[in-house]
């Protein structure tokens, strides 16, 4: 498999594969492929089904499989920001916001994250519920604006506005914490609470989550 990531603001990976070979990918994340391409669609049991819902993903999922020689598929963004190309491994599980996945190599398999403390779920702009990654391969990864990563040692910890983690390895931890301060909360336009991920590992921050770039399209037309 050869990949190319190409075009700005809304990216889209275009996959080279080799007679045989395949790719999934959720349910109408296609933009356009070579004629030799074979899809089938397939589901899962009632678990996997209910999971799938949980995280957002399609219910039903899309292997393409070149047929009689190379083939050609092209996955496209759904929002203005990268896609990112994430080798996935044992021992290098990945977790990511829902809606995240894009594609994948038929090793790779997504389950649900549940997140343990009550308060990260409820505060921490991510919500209970994330994907997890993990099997083996690599996996296209949706960032919603421009995308930046930062290693984090044992303990070290970043603070993080709401919706900025996009992706963190299984290693890293997430709480949230209070921004503090009555007149900071009111007036300082950050709101109640901050997402705090420690490590160790790779977290995975964007800049224009969904719930951001949809406030600042609405706010303003109602403007005008």
């Amino acid at each position: 498999m050869n990949y190319e990531i190409k075009g700005t603001p809304l990216p889209v990976v275009e996959i080279s594969l080799a007679a045989g070979e395949s790719i999934k990918c959720q349910g109408g994340a296609m933009s356009w492929m070579s004629p030799n391409m074979q899809m089938n669609t397939q589901g899962g049991g009632i678990g996997k089904l209910f999971s799938k819902a949980l995280t957002g993903e399609a219910l039903f999922h899309n292997i393409y499989t070149a047929q009689g020689g190379e083939g050609i598929i092209a996955f496209g963004s759904r929002l203005p920001g990268q896609i990112l190309a994430v080798p996935v491994a044992p021992g290098r599980e990945i977790i990511c916001q829902k809606s995240a996945y894009l594609a994948s190599t038929p090793g790779v398999e997504m389950s649900v994250f549940f997140q343990k403390k009550i308060g990260a779920g409820f505060f921490g702009g991510e919500g209970f519920i994330m994907q997890k990654l993990s099997g083996e391969g690599i996996a296209f990864i949706e960032i919603d604006g421009m995308a930046e990563t930062k290693e984090l040692a044992a303990g070290e910890k970043i603070v993080l506005d709401t919706g900025i983690l996009a992706m963190m390895d299984s290693t890293c931890s997430m709480d949230i914490q209070s921004v503090g301060g009555i007149k900071n909360t009111l007036l300082g336009g950050e709101g109640f609470f901050n997402t705090v991920v420690t490590g160790p590992g790779k977290v995975t921050l964007q800049t224009m989550p969904a719930s951001k770039l949809s406030a600042a399209v609405v706010t303003p037309s109602m403007r005008s």
